[in-house]
């Protein structure tokens, strides 16, 4: 009974995000100078803080159209 709560409050705890956070996540990948960047590292260099649920939603998606390659290293933007 516990496990079926916690599932439930997890899954209404995801963040949406809106198509200017979307955008600024890709902007932010696109401009940046290493090859390679952390999860941590893109949360520092963006203009605006981003739930982490949220910028995780944002980065499946980006990899998922083949914006972005998500490694152990980091990601990498590979869209030209």
């Amino acid at each position: 009974m516990m496990q079926v709560k916690k599932i439930e409050k997890q899954e209404r705890q995801v963040h949406w995000p809106t198509l200017n956070t979307v955008m600024m996540v890709e902007d932010t990948l696109k401009k940046m100078n290493e090859s390679i960047i952390s999860i941590a590292e893109l949360k520092r260099k963006l203009p605006r803080q981003v739930n982490h649920i949220t910028l995780m939603v944002i980065l499946e998606y980006l990899e998922r159209s083949n914006k972005i390659a998500v490694t152990l290293k980091g990601i990498t933007w590979i869209e030209n």
